[in-house]
């Protein structure tokens, strides 16, 4: 990289995120689904503009503020899968004269408020759990499903397309037999439903990246509505959604302090910048990210024995093992592989590629 750093800030390779969404709308595609991402990872305009160039028309938001942002830029199909909140009732309103916006729910009384104040007609969904334990219906529970369902069948504001979930067990599972086993399981389950409540028309709405990346899901579901693909991470990466060559993010942090007496560095990066997610490494410690070194053609493969062990407010503390604890000086640039890139760039401001060219992201609004 030939441009300044100061502070923390995202640094993309193009390269690497035009690659994945390339893939995963070629997946969707030869399984027979419509491809609806989630922008809710990269919330960029100028990211959007990657999916668009590819014929990507119809997109994935999980705010009412995200549809806005998006809409504003041309993105006219949007599907806001969050349970739809009764309280922006005005700007949903709003913002159904730019774009024809889908709504998810999972309770009579939400679909009520909205068959009563809604002035044109509109797609929603029934949000369904099936294994997360987050939100939505138990895919469980088909007679209230069914009820529900039964419902909406008289309204005449809100057309029921199906039902829309997101499997983020997956994100629990830890190679590809188990993330089959979900996909699989979930696949019977709306079947099952889909002959329950007496109409096998209903779409089934997926989504989640590992399966997405890895599951052999021809046939099963009618749209994917995957996300955190577009860069990856270091959590996907363990999951074994991806390799380390499709991580395509990392976090350009300053050196502040080293402490070789203890084997640590001190690097203008904390929990306001990545989170304090953690997974647990191979051997039973919090990883918090992965350090790479920065070159000419982006970032290194992870330094051994070098890793990012905690995080306080502004605060990263880099473990170096003893052959690595004199690596860094002050003044130094290293980059983080982040565990989880969607709070990454939900956390930042400061993006931009690895030539120096600025990313626009909806927090800088």
């Amino acid at each position: 990289m030939n441009f300044q750093i100061k502070t923390p800030t995202i640094i993309i390779d193009a390269k690497k995120a035009k690659s994945n969404i390339l893939r995963m709308k070629n997946r969707a595609g030869e399984a027979g689904a419509i491809f609806r991402p989630h922008f809710k990872t990269h919330q960029s305009a100028d990211v959007a503009e990657w999916f668009r160039e590819i014929g990507v028309d119809a997109i994935t938001v999980s705010s009412i503020a995200m549809a806005r942002y998006f809409a504003n830029r041309g993105w006219t199909d949007i599907t806001i899968a969050f349970p739809f909140n009764i309280n922006e009732l005005d700007d949903l309103i709003e913002l159904q004269k730019k774009s024809r916006i889908t709504l998810i729910a999972s309770s009579i009384q939400t679909f009520a408020v909205l068959e009563k104040n809604l002035s044109e007609v509109t797609d929603v969904f029934i949000k369904i759990d099936v294994g997360a334990g987050r939100a939505g219906i138990s895919i469980e529970n088909p007679d209230l499903i069914n009820e529900l369902a039964s419902y909406l069948s008289k309204s005449c504001k809100l057309n029921l397309k199906g039902f829309i979930t997101h499997a983020g067990h997956t994100y629990q599972a830890k190679g590809l037999q188990a993330i089959q086993l979900i996909s699989d399981k979930s696949y019977r389950s709306f079947q099952y439903l889909k002959q329950y409540t007496g109409n096998l028309s209903y779409m089934v709405s997926w989504g989640d990246t590992p399966s997405c990346s890895k599951a052999n899901l021809t046939s099963y579901f009618d749209e994917w509505r995957p996300g955190n693909f577009v860069f990856y991470d270091v959590m996907q990466y363990h999951i074994g959604s991806c390799g380390l060559e499709d991580i395509a993010l990392a976090v350009a942090c300053p050196v502040v302090e080293v402490h070789p007496e203890r084997n640590q560095a001190i690097i203008y990066g904390g929990a306001v910048h990545f989170s304090k997610e953690s997974i647990a490494a191979d051997d039973g410690f919090k990883l918090f990210g992965y350090v790479v070194k920065f070159n000419d053609d982006g970032w290194s493969d992870p330094v051994p024995g070098a890793w990012l062990m905690a995080v306080s407010q502004e605060h990263g503390i880099v473990q170096l093992s003893d052959n690595q604890k004199d690596m860094f000086k002050v003044g130094d640039i290293i980059g983080i592989l982040p565990i989880h890139s969607c709070l990454t760039m939900s956390s930042l401001s400061e993006v931009c590629t690895l030539d120096g060219t600025k990313i626009h992201t909806m927090n800088q609004e």
